[in-house]
């Protein structure tokens, strides 16, 4: 167990040929010819990661010797469209190398995490076993897996990717419930930019228990916009096989992805890039990523112009919009009650992390795609788009506190995805 390679700092812009270097070198000490390799990235909602350029330079340099299958890791998420294929990846991967994940049929079931161990980790708040299962692709006599991705705060598992991408990039349907469920019911605040938490721990455990015997290799990056120029740079690039590895990284996410304030922000502001951003379970980043910063009877504003649904997944939309944003007391009340609910925990657990919990209210403010009823009747305060988007327009309002011709201030976030903002003393 090791690192093979990596190049990072706090301040750090690693160029086209530092990633290919880095590469070639973690190629070179994990030895061999492989002939055959699949590679793990992420899908489209995670573009901001790099992983789709170093993906395009992996393949590049094992195709010439190497058969390569492609699987993104969707999660529950849609399937890549072409168009999103050939944004992230390039024009030089064919098409026929990528395979879609099917979360609920293409799985099979590894072993279970037991319940004693779920138990201890959650400290007496849930005792379930949870199965661990993957992808059948996975399980199919590859000489080398990389999995390909971003470290950065993340809402259920405290810090993103690692073991996270194969227990629930290609995941099945008990790991993805239980382990969100489990990450809410720890509470989301006592999670977000932890390293070591109840859910990275299931997923280390599903790992190392019944996968070690395959060949995987992790390609981290830890990336942050440049205050500068405004644009996404690499300030690590991580390969390795192991905790440490991860660790590392996620330390140095710590340090770039961790915006902390001294006290608590009225009013947050956040757009949504309809690029990324059509559903609400990946645009409530805007609520999961600020609700540690925000103040009691304070307000949050979602501009989110390409809003088209709720769920990533038809019967997940369904519950959605029937149980709504009410909160955890609701939601666990619902759970306990209503078969449907109770059997996607992950969507429970999506309701609880969208949720201000009464504490501030949310405002969403959708395109032309989605109704103001539909927002209200989720549990949202419905703005006017067009309204909101003139006065906080995401075109000159700069990331962090502005003040606008009236006096108001107005912390502005142009993309949640990219970070977490809380209070010093949360991190203290």
């Amino acid at each position: 167990m090791s690192t093979f390679a990596k190049l990072a700092g706090e301040n750090l812009a690693l160029t086209d040929a530092d990633k290919r270097r880095i590469l070639a070198e973690a190629l070179a000490k994990i030895g061999g010819t492989p002939r055959k390799v699949l590679i793990i990235p992420p899908d489209y909602t995670r573009f901001n990661s790099n992983a789709g350029v170093l993906t395009a330079m992996l393949y590049e340099m094992l195709s010439p010797t190497a058969e390569i299958d492609i699987i993104p890791a969707l999660g529950t998420h849609f399937a890549m469209t072409e168009e999103e294929i050939r944004h992230m990846f390039g024009p030089g991967i064919p098409l026929d190398r990528f395979i879609v994940h099917d979360w609920r049929n293409d799985v099979v079931r590894l072993g279970e995490i037991p319940g004693n161990l779920v138990s201890e980790w959650s400290e007496g708040r849930l005792d379930y076993s949870i199965d661990a299962m993957i992808n059948k692709i996975l399980l199919t006599g590859y000489d080398l897996i990389l999995s390909v991705g971003q470290i950065v705060p993340h809402e259920v598992v405290g810090m993103a990717n690692y073991t996270k991408n194969i227990m629930v990039g290609v995941g099945g349907p008990d790991m993805i419930n239980k382990s969100h469920f489990l990450g809410a019911c720890h509470n989301m605040e006592r999670i977000m930019g932890r390293i070591d938490t109840p859910v990275r721990r299931v997923f280390n455990y599903g790992v190392e228990t019944f996968l070690s015997h395959l060949p995987i290799a992790y390609v981290l990056t830890v990336m942050s916009k440049d205050r500068a120029s405004g644009k996404m740079a690499m300030r690590g690039l991580y390969v390795g096989d192991d905790m440490e590895t991860f660790a590392e990284g996620a330390r140095l996410s710590q340090q770039v992805n961790l915006d902390l304030m001294d006290a608590p922000l009225k009013k947050v502001v956040v757009y949504l890039d309809p690029t990324e951003f059509k559903s609400t379970w990946l645009g409530n980043k805007s609520v999961y990523r600020t609700r540690m910063v925000i103040a009691d009877d304070g307000d949050l504003i979602v501009l989110a112009p390409g809003l088209k649904q709720f769920g990533e997944d038809p019967e997940i939309d369904r519950l959605i919009r029937k149980y709504g944003y009410r909160g955890t007391p609701a939601t666990l009340k619902a759970v306990e009650e209503n078969e449907d609910i109770g059997n996607n925990l992950s969507a429970a657990a999506h309701l609880i992390h969208g949720s201000s919990e009464g504490r501030f209210r949310i405002t969403y403010c959708p395109g032309p795609d989605m109704t103001k009823d539909e927002i209200a009747k989720v549990g949202f305060l419905p703005g006017d788009l067009a309204e909101m988007m003139a006065r906080y327009n995401p075109e000159t309002l700069k990331d962090g506190m502005n003040t606008l011709p009236d006096g108001e201030e107005v912390f502005f976030i142009s993309n949640p995805a990219l970070g977490l903002w809380a209070l010093k003393s949360q991190f203290a």
